[in-house]
């Protein structure tokens, strides 16, 4: 067990420093500090060394250079069991140094500020930090290496209980060669989406992101002869499935994450009281309006043959009656802001069923979306389009009553979360028929169609993309529906609203699409 006499605290971000040093200079640890770490320090009564007063060097170069020190980085990287080295550590005088606290400029919130140039973000790349960090983490056989302030508290009570390891000195060496990496693999994004005059393009020519393993492997991937694993993204926008905690039930599958972040993210759609049901990554019910026992009877009648051991869904903390519904039947997820007393007790006895807290139903906006593809990566901005009715232009004979305005614009929003081609039927804040994933809109109609059955006469339609032919407005108005939405853009817009017009349907564009592979 390596002791820690003297710790280099050099940090840009302060959160909880001054009580990690505090700590650290009562159990005796003299601590070397720079800059701004030092002042704060002093200010609040924690003695410390600069380091300039250590390497006889001033800091220079705006400080540029101040830990780039042969005594600085002969502490850190001499190895405690070497002749060798600690000859030279006795000829040169050089002091271990046995724990470095440091994390870098803050470069990703330098370079998102409005009007940053290429030499305000060069100034904020940091050279010292990283070369400390580097060299702490390759000797963690004998230095500790500490780059996240949420650790501070672990080693103070592992240097209490005398169980500062090298195992754990590794794992504090293996996050911080992930928060170098993730730094320089920021410097890289930006700068290789530089122009020559400065501006930025979207897209860097080169595109490097870190994900973190949120838990231990999963049993198996999308089929059991796959090995899977769930990662974070930790530069996600906003909140996500990774941010969900499992209150009760089995260990998540790969299936089950990719279709609770689909129904996740189609919830989050929805200001009203919503519920959502998903089966294989597609909304198979959704409804909203009521209260939300009553959406979420609404959305499993919609379809209850897929929504049998499906995905829910819902936008406010899940209550007792709500709960008493869910448990009649064979459910796989429950995803919801909150979960009352009553429903944890409803469900309490379903000991395989997983209940998801989200810290909220926020809407996601911005941020990136990726796709895998043999030999690369496809990389795009979330979809996160939430559409105007004022944005919207009536193209046929007879506009949409209010009703039907209401049922267009949900199944607008449902549309959006369906694999394309997707037709979706909407009545009275109800999914009443989804069709996806057929390669032509005709079928996805008919298949929409038939799941609705009679329930769908006088309802309205969306259509994610727009009609090329007319045979799909014959196909929806043949069901009942009475008005429908669509992008528009067609070759035949034309012979598309004629169509629309001799069955007395009315027809919205709204000019853009929702297209999702």
């Amino acid at each position: 067990m390596a002791s820690i006499k003297q710790a280099l605290i050099s940090v840009s971000d302060k959160t909880g420093v001054e009580v990690f040093a505090r700590a650290l200079a009562d159990r005796g640890v003299k601590i070397l500090s720079t800059g701004g770490t030092a002042k704060l320090l002093r200010e609040v009564g924690i003695e410390c060394r600069d380091v300039s007063d250590y390497t006889g060097f001033p800091e220079m170069m705006d400080g540029r250079v101040k830990t780039l020190n042969p005594k600085v980085h002969g502490g850190i990287l001499a190895r405690r069991d070497n002749e060798g080295d600690l000859a030279s550590m006795a000829e040169h005088g050089i002091e271990q140094i046995d724990l470095v606290c440091v994390n870098l400029y803050p470069f990703r919130e330098a370079v998102a500020k409005e009007g940053c140039t290429i030499d305000d973000a060069i100034e904020n790349i940091d050279i010292g930090g990283p070369c400390m960090v580097r060299a702490s983490a390759k000797n963690h056989k004998f230095v500790t290496i500490v780059v996240d302030p949420s650790d501070y508290e672990m080693i103070i009570a592992a240097i209490d209980s005398d169980l500062l390891s090298e195992d754990v000195r590794r794992g504090l060496a293996t996050k911080a060669y992930a928060h170098t990496a993730a730094y320089d693999g920021a410097i890289a994004n930006h700068f290789s989406a530089l122009n020559g005059d400065g501006s930025k393009r979207k897209f860097p020519d080169i595109f490097t992101r870190q994900f973190i393993k949120t838990a231990d492997e999963l049993r198996y991937g999308e089929n059991p002869h796959q090995d899977g694993a769930f990662y974070a993204d930790i530069e996600d926008e906003g909140l996500s499935l990774a941010d969900c905690e499992v209150l009760q039930g089995k260990a998540l599958s790969y299936n089950n994450i990719a279709d609770a972040d689909a129904a996740f993210s189609c919830v989050r759609d929805f200001t009203d009281n919503a519920a959502v049901i998903v089966k294989h990554a597609n909304p198979c019910g959704v409804a909203v309006g009521g209260s939300q026992a009553e959406v979420y009877e609404r959305a499993r009648a919609a379809d209850a043959t897929s929504a049998f051991g499906g995905i829910a869904a819902f936008n406010r903390p899940l209550d007792g009656e709500t709960a008493q519904l869910i448990a009649e039947t064979f459910m796989e997820v429950v995803i919801a802001p909150g979960f009352s007393d009553a429903a944890r007790e409803a469900l309490a006895a379903k000991k395989n069923l997983r209940l998801l807290l989200a810290p909220s139903v926020d809407a996601v906006a911005g941020g990136w979306e990726f796709k895998r593809v043999n030999g690369g990566l496809l990389v795009q901005e979330r979809d996160a389009h939430i559409l105007n009715r004022d944005a919207c232009k009536v193209v046929t004979e007879r506009a949409p009553t209010e009703t039907e305005w209401n049922d267009m614009l949900f199944a607008w929003s449902v549309a959006k979360h369906v694999k394309s081609n997707a037709i979706v039927f909407a009545k009275n804040g109800t999914t009443l028929g989804v069709g996806a994933g057929q390669m032509n809109r005709v079928n996805s109609t008919r298949i929409a169609a038939f799941h609705g059955g009679e329930a769908i006469k006088g309802s309205a339609v969306a259509s994610d993309a727009f009609f090329p032919f007319r045979d799909g407005v014959d196909a929806l108005a043949d069901a009942g529906a009475k008005a429908v939405i669509q992008p528009g853009g067609s070759m035949r817009d034309e012979e598309v609203i004629a169509a629309a017009n001799e069955h007395g349907l009315a027809m919205i564009f709204t000019g853009i699409r929702h297209f999702r592979h």
